[in-house]
């Protein structure tokens, strides 16, 4: 969601601006090792990170299991899911990432709006001009918005034969969002890693131009630990925000002594 709680609604029609934290998890079966990864979904919604799931089908459908995994996983980290075949995969991944941040920010300004107009009061119960003005907010909000996006890839066996695509659609989505006027940062990772549950291909980046250096690496097999690489996203967004505390203490402490 939108980190520091300091969204306000001002001059009726801007909201401050934070960050937007998403976990994008792109898989195509059932988690087998590990924690429970709805879960540790809920505790992601509770950290203020939403968690989008792809589901992605090749000719042979996903089994039952996995589908109910998919939604609630997403149920449970606050965010949207979408099945697709893999030939559909660029489309989705920029899709799912964009109706996952206007849900949050819908969520975020219902909140603002309870506290203006009183408690459950939401958009849907505006008049249909003042809820035109708020979706204009939303809109604006999406462009405008500072937007991190740790990217989960399931590599185990089944993948095999879909990972091209996802390169392919994970670099579309970089071009996509980088069109935006808000500034983007993306991490991406695979699991199941070659000596632990989650490896790093990609440390924060604004771009993921040299995705093309790291995805022939990528070996396919083994288990499925969706939940120890969901807690892995998780640390990976509190490391971060770590290290750009540390930066602005040392900022502060610099200007202070100057």
């Amino acid at each position: 969601m939108v980190e520091d709680g300091n969204s306000k609604t001002r001059g009726g029609n801007r909201m401050e601006k934070g960050t937007l934290r998403q976990i994008l998890l792109l898989t195509d079966g059932c988690s087998n090792e590990g924690e429970d990864p709805v879960a540790i979904a809920a505790l992601a919604r509770e950290q203020g990170i939403t968690v989008n799931v792809i589901g992605i089908l090749d000719d042979s459908a996903m089994g039952e299991k996995g589908l109910k995994e998919v939604e609630e996983i997403a149920m449970s980290g606050g965010g949207v899911h979408q099945v697709v075949y893999t030939k559909q995969l660029a489309h989705t991944v920029q899709m799912v990432t964009r109706k996952g941040m206007t849900q949050t920010l819908q969520g975020v300004v219902n909140k603002e709006l309870q506290s203006i107009l009183g408690h459950g009061q939401e958009m849907e119960d505006l008049p249909p001009e003042k809820r035109g003005q708020v979706m204009e907010v939303v809109d604006e909000l999406g462009e405008t918005i500072d937007l991190e996006v740790c990217i989960l890839i399931d590599t185990s066996a089944s993948m095999q034969r879909k990972l091209t695509t996802v390169e392919d659609a994970i670099l579309d989505l970089s071009i996509s969002l980088n069109s935006r006027i808000g500034n983007n940062e993306f991490s991406l990772y695979a699991f199941p890693g070659k000596r632990k549950p989650l490896d790093e291909l990609l440390d924060w980046t604004p771009h993921l131009k040299n995705i093309h250096k790291v995805f022939p690496k990528l070996s396919s097999g083994g288990i499925t630990p969706t939940g120890p690489a969901l807690k892995g996203a998780l640390e990976a967004f509190n490391q971060k925000r770590s290290k750009r505390r540390l930066l602005h203490d040392e900022s502060y402490f610099e200007e202070s002594g100057s």
